[in-house]
């Protein structure tokens, strides 16, 4: 993302750092989900996480396309996003499944995020393609 940007504000430098902080949390949920084997309150804080991280990442692109205006090559890039509308659904299905439907619930949760990660390793050819263009400018 940062490939096709021109400039960043201090906006951008906070909502950075925020999508930072949610990443950083990572390490801690997933070893919490690994050491209770799966237990309910580790898993709807897990799925928490990623949602958290998934807002930062989307406050980050906003900040980053109001500080270079309609004309941004990022909102070009972005297009609808599919991807980043999708992922926050998936996240609270997952979360709900955890808290409301117990055994099943959470094996739906973690489904839940393992389907938007194998989302997200499918590279976007839009990125990928400005990205490209930039870089032969």
């Amino acid at each position: 993302m940062f490939h096709v940007v021109r400039r960043v504000g201090g906006g951008g430098l906070w909502a950075n750092l925020a999508l930072l902080l949610c990443l950083s949390l990572f390490p801690f949920t997933t070893a919490w989900v690994d050491d209770s084997r799966f237990a309910r309150t580790p898993i709807v804080l897990y799925g928490l996480n990623f949602m958290a991280a998934a807002l930062a990442y989307f406050i980050l692109q906003k900040v980053i396309i109001r500080t270079e205006g309609p004309g941004s090559a990022l909102r070009q890039a972005l297009g609808k996003d599919f991807k980043g509308k999708f992922s926050p659904v998936v996240y609270l299905i997952g979360i709900i499944a955890a808290l409301k439907m117990g055994t099943v619930g959470i094996v739906v949760a973690v489904a839940s995020y393992v389907a938007v990660a194998i989302m997200w390793i499918v590279p976007d050819r839009r990125m990928a393609r400005l990205v490209n263009e930039s870089e032969h400018d």
